[in-house]
């Protein structure tokens, strides 16, 4: 039998005991099902959403907890609360009906050692635990924070229409001091929350910090589209954790891994993290790493997960669906990304490498090892971009399965824009402004694998599919694209060396399939490709050396 029906069935235990009136102590009710119940009624909880009962609550869970555990238990009713602290071996389990609201009165939170007083990210939260083991959340119940009572409007000037492409729906409120994050689990082991629902977030809503052994099963983080900073779950140096069927739908970042230092400790890697069956929803990033990134990210997994907006203004849209970050010199390594369906995210696939926060020595972290497969994004406005910095690349990224469809046409006067490096710049997919590409962008990048891209655009699309600017080690293999409208090629290297494309169709009408720049430009192959769709299949510019672009046939095709 799952751990949920065994929940539900205490739950059910419980409440019959207490309309029989048995009692083992104060609010103790009958062991069932191998389960102590606490009722937080009987510890003088009121439940009419007016009455403070965060002291009943924490009563109740301070009995669990010296009575050698078992489950502290909200019936149904509205629990006004400032901050309750779960402790080791204690669920609290929030029956169907049963909602803690969070207080809206900031005194009510008690402030909690190691976080700024105020900030994001702060010393008060409705629920924390800290160094807390076998602790658990969980039931049919709701946490509902309140947040729009904590904002306010900015009273900022929105930009034009024509701007909404780099905009955020978040900047058009400010917070006032809130607790945030709403949940807080720091330095606890085999921590399980499951089944709740967890809404209007002040701020941050979910956040585990240096945790082992977590697993997130089922449940649901509901924010406003507005809520200024209302992440949705975010993870700081936390390793084997397992998050399932669940929905994230928030303003900020629905889920974001971080690695930095916490309260007062070094920075700890991140990693053997699942995330699976997921729908995520935002105007920020959907499944992001960093900021911050001062320590590393290994072996995580991201798969069969939905990321989407519905037919909503562009500056309500998901910014970058997949945003891989190190940037605080740290390091990426073992990132596997596979089945993912993107509706209407502007930016599917975001990948940056930079120096916001150099090592000692001066030079940026690492980026590398990373897989993505299968993803499937419609709507997109930005181009996808995998970029690091003259002399330190991403290295080693496979991109396997991709079908991007893009709505908006870009302008080939966008091909001429110079794009900066801006080495210390906050990571973020619209960062570069218009990229030269409609497709993917790739700029000091080693070791990369594109295979099986579809690449689709709007008719009037005026630049290249894809451009890859100081690449080496490419392998392009299975392009599909739409035709360019302009002079611009489907495929744009400049000073790129060692590129195999293989078995790539030009697509019919396509004036040019291929041009190659750059007196470093060298080893460029093309093998098994259909090219009668294009005027001319290859233009070598020139400053490239003779000899830099070869065809080998396969198959009887160049």
């Amino acid at each position: 039998m799952r751990r949920r029906d065994l929940l539900t069935m205490a739950g059910t235990a419980g409440a019959m005991g207490l309309a029989a009136g048995s009692h083992q102590g104060a609010g103790t009710m009958p062991a069932k099902n191998g389960f102590r119940l606490f009722d937080v009624r009987e510890f003088g909880a009121a439940g009419d959403g007016k009455t403070l009962d965060s002291r009943a609550f924490n009563a109740a869970i301070d009995a669990c907890n010296s009575a050698g555990g078992g489950m502290a238990y909200a019936p149904p009713g509205e629990y006004r609360c400032g901050t309750v602290v779960l402790k080791s071996n204690v669920t609290l389990y929030l029956e169907a009906g049963a909602t803690i609201l969070g207080s809206k009165d900031l005194a009510d939170y008690t402030s909690q050692p190691g976080q700024q007083a105020e900030a994001d990210v702060n010393a008060r939260h409705l629920i924390f635990a800290r160094d807390a083991e076998n602790a658990g959340l969980a039931g049919p119940g709701r946490v509902n924070g309140q947040g729009p009572e904590f904002w306010v409007p900015s009273g900022r000037v929105v930009p034009p229409p024509e701007e909404s492409w780099r905009d955020v729906a978040i900047f058009d409120w400010k917070p006032l001091e809130r607790p945030s994050p709403l949940l807080e689990f720091v330095e606890c082991r085999h921590l399980r929350i499951e089944d709740v629902r967890i809404e209007n977030a002040p701020g941050w809503t979910l956040r585990f910090a240096n945790c082992d052994d977590i697993v997130i099963q089922g449940i649901a983080i509901k924010n406003p589209v507005y809520g200024p900073n209302s992440d949705g779950m975010d993870v700081i140096g936390c390793r084997n954790m397992f998050v399932a069927n669940s929905l994230f739908e928030t303003a900020d970042d629905a889920i974001c891994l971080k690695s930095e230092s916490a309260y007062g400790s070094g920075p700890r890697v991140s990693k053997n993290i699942v995330i699976t069956n997921c729908v995520l929803t935002t105007c920020c990033n959907g499944l992001k790493f960093g900021t911050a990134s001062h320590g590393g990210f290994e072996n995580v997994t991201f798969s069969n997960c939905v990321i989407y907006n519905e037919e909503v203004n562009l500056r309500e849209r998901v910014i970058a669906g997949i945003a891989l970050e190190i940037v605080d010199g740290g390091w990426m390594e073992g990132i596997v990304i596979s089945s993912v369906r993107m509706q209407r995210v502007r930016t599917p696939i975001f990948i940056r490498r930079g120096n916001r926060t150099p090592r000692p020595d001066g030079t940026p972290g690492t980026l590398r090892g990373v897989m993505i497969e299968n993803v499937h994004a419609t709507g997109a406005i930005l181009t996808s971009s995998i970029t690091g910095l003259p002399g330190f690349d991403v290295e080693d990224v496979t991109l396997s399965g991709i079908r991007i469809a893009s709505e908006e046409a870009g302008k080939e006067e966008w091909v001429s824009h110079e794009i900066p490096e801006v080495p210390a710049a906050y990571p973020e997919a619209r960062m570069f402004g218009r990229l030269p590409s409609f497709g993917f962008f790739c700029r000091h990048v080693k070791g990369l694998r594109l295979r099986d891209l579809t690449l689709s655009s709007a008719a009037a699309e005026e630049r290249p599919a894809i451009t890859c600017n100081d690449v080496k080690d490419l392998d392009i293999r299975g392009l599909r694209s739409t035709k360019v409208s302009s002079a611009q090629p489907v495929v744009k290297l400049i000073q790129t060396a060692g590129a195999r494309l293989t078995d790539c169709a030009a697509p019919d009408g396509a004036g040019t399939f291929l041009e190659a720049q750059g007196d470093r430009t060298k080893g460029i192959v093309l093998a098994g490709c259909d090219l009668s769709g294009a005027q001319k299949p290859v233009e070598i510019g020139p400053a490239v050396p003779t000899g830099a672009v070869s065809f080998a046939k396969e198959d009887g095709k160049l």
